[in-house]
């Protein structure tokens, strides 16, 4: 049937708003990427910057020669990879029994769980209860407090429950009990809905800055994002990368787009590996009644 002008209208009007869009959330990438690699002349110049038109790696070598930010993405890619690992883990263990129909006070049970989204004891009580429990200054604080993210847990006992009750009980019948029915054939086959939410945990650890201020003095265990935040938003370039890596500060600009850079670059990686799973683990885990 062919499209009535109207029809065409509207497609052509959308692939332009799509076109835009794309361009709106490229452009910072390809404008920091550029600086990063620019000379300071080309780096200052007012403009557009879709390539390095004078390229000069002085800022990258600053960047990557510094002790402190590979103690930083190290302390990172500790958090990230553990803290998914356990909230998958753990979540998993959350998710199932709340997905049963044969659980007693299943409800009840939900809607403790579901308050904690929207009411939490704030800054200061979360801080003494950190000092109570040891974890000031240690990595597992990093982890521990948000080990179960309620969503995504939510969106995780959705999806089990989507899952044929006709499976749990023949494998009942076969002999396995709950855990091995959770991992030995739920679990399988909920590989999309976990990418998803892993990617979503992921994403969170890496980017978490401020629990990171709060419950950590030793620089030696503070994350990448805080020495981010160090050099781009209170701009102590000098204490973080020392004073050797901005002797000319022509190269202040530089460096924090190739900081930038550093930091965004793990997560753009990782992401086109969990891309296929992405969409189709948000659809069948999302929330329904």
């Amino acid at each position: 049937m062919k499209p009535t002008v109207g029809e065409n209208i509207f497609q052509t009007v959308l692939v332009i708003f799509f076109l835009v869009l794309c361009a709106v959330t490229i452009y910072p990438f390809l404008h920091l990427t550029s600086i990063s690699l620019s000379s300071p002349a080309e780096a200052s110049r007012f403009g557009f910057h879709l390539y390095p038109k004078d390229i000069d790696l002085t800022a990258w070598n600053q960047v990557m020669s510094q002790k402190k930010i590979w103690i930083g993405f190290g302390n990172s890619v500790f958090r990230t990879v553990v803290g998914t690992i356990l909230t998958l883990i753990v979540m998993s263990l959350c998710a199932y029994p709340l997905s049963r129909k044969y659980l007693p006070h299943r409800s009840f049970y939900t809607m403790i769980i579901l308050f904690t989204m929207f009411f939490g004891g704030g800054i200061v009580p979360t801080y003494l209860l950190m000092k109570w429990l040891g974890l000031m200054d240690s990595l597992w604080v990093y982890i521990l407090p948000g080990l179960v993210p309620t969503f995504s847990m939510l969106v995780l006992r959705n999806f089990f429950m989507s899952i044929p009750a006709e499976l749990e009980e023949s494998a009942k019948i076969d002999g396995a009990n709950d855990i091995r029915i959770l991992f030995g054939i739920v679990l399988p086959l909920s590989k999309p809905v976990l990418a998803t939410l892993a990617l979503w945990t992921a994403v969170g650890h890496w980017n978490a800055w401020f629990d990171a201020v709060l419950y950590i003095s030793d620089q030696g265990k503070q994350v990448l994002q805080f020495f981010l935040r160090e050099i781009v938003i209170t701009n102590s370039d000098a204490e973080t990368l020392g004073r050797s890596a901005i002797a000319n500060t022509r190269y202040e600009s530089s460096i924090k787009a190739a900081t930038v850079m550093f930091a965004v670059l793990p997560i753009l990686v990782v992401y086109p590996f969990l891309q296929k799973y992405f969409v189709k683990g948000t659809m069948i885990g999302s929330l329904k009644g």
